[in-house]
């Protein structure tokens, strides 16, 4: 019973993680673990030996879309990677790029570096903006979103939603994590000079595939770098500050559906739909001739002509008989207007006999 509480107070016990560290002389308060310009590669510096033991190689494929830009661009990275000691190689026919180690390479983890540049470079980035990565305060992170999403019309639109309308989504994610995203296919690249901006950008767009949308995770990070300004602030809590955003179900309308009633249950399955040819056996047709078969429809289709005209004409008597009084005003009308032209055609004839009769009796007084 003893040994039994004994190991009961053994396992409630917490554990003491620090109970074998021992401080280091050299790790003092003053040093700054994460601080690059301590630990930056000089070219005087010289390596244990005088170079590298073994050579160290990189390989990596590129899109044949991208074969004509890198054959234009290639001077530039061999030049780049000339001054860091570096070989490279471009093979059009594997569609390849390869870069290595050589004997004058002094810095051992330059080739880490030129990995990354070929990885961006086939990744679609500019050359002028993937040779900062050979730069030891330039970071790059590539993250693969083609396996996040199962469906390719959903994947293609909250890609889409990533980039944002003429790609104000994007610009404004590059403003607020300071660095450069670049959506091409099924990846996304990354490059920035602070590892703090590499993982929020990382983060907004593994939320976006996750069905989250950018713009909630762009509105935290503004107010983190609004927060941040304020020294009173950097060694608080800030979720007070944040908004918490709450998935809603939105109830959205459904098309109506034809509602089919469903019919009993019956083991037998359903008779099987009858053939062209089984309903020419049963009308009699199967043994008819073509031109039999042809002067039966056409006698079918002149029916069928006549009963529509006949149809028609009823449809229109009956309009007819519906609306006997507008057109009872419509002769009264006419015959109104006809009398009245009547009228004025006599008027015309009577006044120019009228003045006929005149002239004839002031001929006959001069001549008198």
């Amino acid at each position: 019973m003893a040994e039994t509480t004994e190991d009961n107070n053994k396992a409630n016990k917490p554990k003491n993680h620090n109970k074998y560290r021992r401080d280091k002389p050299w790790d003092t308060d003053d040093i700054d673990h994460w601080n690059l310009d301590d630990h930056k590669w000089a070219e005087t510096d010289k390596l244990p030996g005088g170079r590298l033991l073994e050579e160290s190689s990189f390989a990596t494929l590129f899109p044949k879309y991208r074969e004509t830009y890198l054959r234009q661009v290639w001077p530039v990275v061999t030049r780049a990677l000339d001054q860091a000691k570096i070989a490279c190689e471009l093979n059009l026919v594997e569609g390849s790029m390869t870069v290595r180690t050589t004997n004058q390479t002094s810095d051992p983890f330059v080739i880490l570096k030129a990995r990354d540049l070929l990885k961006l470079l086939s990744r679609s980035i500019p050359v002028a903006q993937s040779l900062k990565i050979l730069q030891d305060d330039w970071h790059s992170d590539i993250v693969k979103v083609g396996g996040l999403v199962r469906n390719k019309e959903r994947f293609v639109k909250r890609r889409q939603r990533l980039v944002g309308p003429e790609g104000s989504t994007l610009k404004a994610l590059e403003i607020l994590t300071g660095c450069y995203v670049l959506v091409q296919g099924n990846t996304v690249s990354i490059m920035g000079s602070s590892f703090q901006g590499i993982k929020q950008a990382r983060r907004v767009v593994v939320d976006c595939m996750n069905n989250i949308h950018p713009v909630y995770n762009i509105k935290k990070l503004m107010i983190q770098k609004e927060l941040a300004k304020d020294p009173k602030l950097q060694n608080e809590d800030w979720s007070r500050f944040l908004p918490q955003f709450q998935k809603k179900n939105v109830a959205r309308r459904k098309p109506n559906k034809v509602s089919k009633k469903k019919a009993g249950y019956t083991p037998f399955p359903p008779a099987q739909t009858p053939r062209k040819v089984d309903i020419l056996l049963e009308s009699g047709e199967y043994f008819a001739s073509q031109h039999e078969r042809d002067q039966k429809k056409l006698v079918q289709r002149m029916s069928k002509a006549k009963e529509t005209s006949v149809a028609k004409r009823l449809a229109r008597e009956e309009e007819e008989s519906t609306v006997p009084v507008a057109k009872e005003k419509r002769k009264k009308k006419d015959s109104s207007r006809t009398a009245d032209v009547e009228v004025e055609q006599l008027k015309k004839k009577l006044k120019k006999a009228g003045n006929k009769e005149a002239a004839q009796s002031s001929v006959s007084d001069f001549v008198n």
